[in-house]
Order: structure tokens, then C-alpha cells, then sequence
């Protein structure tokens, strides 16, 4: 089920005629003449709420002499709601361009020349500042804590908080006085 399809059937079901009407189909199938009558509303009005349930693929119809019969999607209401969440969002891309935009805005911000201005005090915004500071870092490589301080020195002047703090947010670990890159 597709974002759109699960977002089109979470509004269906957030009418409270509509759930009257997909609880009465659920114990058997009705004509619209029939639902009008069981839940005390016109013809129109079930025929405008059918149409909704039948366009989200919450139940269905086929002809039967006169009749229109309508009948529950049980398929549909089977599938477990995290199976929709895990979906892949329509919208992802998006997200991942507002995120670089927001980073890039935030180093942009925060460092000049090269140098760090200030330490954000904000977590969400030390966090990419330290990021940013841990590109200096090469993966796999163990620094001694002289050359982290070094390093991180080139940033900023007050190296031993940004390097307590790499420790903290798990960008740097430190074991026996030796360094290295979590990231």
C-alpha cells in the first residue's frame, strides 16, 4: 500500500458513518437502500460515503440483478499497520534535502573561515557541528590524545570540551588513551 492509498484510507476511516457502515458490511453485504435503512441515514448520504470506502479499496461492489452489492475488503484491513509505516515514504527525498539544506545552514552559521565560532548550545546543532569537526578524523586510523587536541585545536581553542563531547555523542571513542573515529 502506497503512502497516498494508506493516507486515503485513514481519512475514510476517521468518519464516524463510514465505520457504521464498514462494521454493518462486515456482517454481511448490503445494497445502499438497505445501509440507509439499518443506520437511519438517506440513500445519498450512503452512496456519497460508498463511494469513498470503494476509492480508498475498503470495500467493494459488484451487481447483482437491480442491486448494487456492497461487501467489506477484509485484504485491505489485514495488513498489519507497521507493514504501512515501513513502506518507503513518497516524501523521503524531500526529507533528505530539507536535512542538508538545515546541516549547511547550521555550519554555515556556526563556523567562519574554517574556524568555529562558538559551540552550539543546542544538541541537535553540536551535534552536526561535531560532525562536521569529526570529517577531519580518518576511520579506522588510532590518534593519541595530543593529536585529537591538535586537530580539534584547528576548529576551536577550547579543544578538551568539543573532544568530551565527540566522546559523549559516540563520534570519537577513547580506550587507553587512544582515539578513534565511531562514525
Amino acid at each position: 500500500m502506497t503512502e497516498t492509498e494508506a493516507i486515503s484510507l485513514f481519512k475514510c476511516l476517521a468518519d464516524k458513518s463510514r465505520l457504521q457502515i464498514l462494521k454493518s458490511l462486515i456482517q454481511e453485504e448490503m445494497y445502499v437502500e438497505r445501509l440507509a435503512e439499518r443506520l437511519n441515514l438517506s440513500p445519498a448520504t450512503i452512496s456519497f460515503h460508498l463511494k469513498k470506502l470503494e476509492t480508498a479499496g475498503a470495500v467493494m461492489s459488484r451487481k447483482d440483478q437491480y442491486y448494487t452489492m456492497y461487501s467489506i475488503n477484509e485484504d485491505i484491513f489485514k495488513l498489519p499497520i507497521i507493514e504501512i509505516l515501513k513502506e518507503k515514504s513518497e516524501e523521503l527525498d524531500k526529507q533528505a534535502e530539507r536535512d542538508a539544506q538545515y546541516r549547511k545552514k547550521v555550519i554555515d552559521s556556526f563556523f567562519q573561515y574554517g574556524k568555529l565560532k562558538s559551540i552550539p548550545s543546542q544538541r541537535k546543532k553540536k551535534r552536526i557541528v561535531l560532525e562536521e569537526i569529526a570529517k577531519s578524523f580518518e576511520a579506522g586510523k588510532e590518534y593519541t590524545e595530543r593529536e585529537v587536541n591538535l586537530i580539534i585545536a584547528d576548529y576551536h581553542d577550547d579543544f578538551c570540551t568539543i573532544r568530551r563531547d565527540m566522546i559523549s555523542e559516540g563520534i570519537l571513542e577513547r580506550e587507553n588513551m587512544i582515539y578513534k573515529k565511531v562514525l
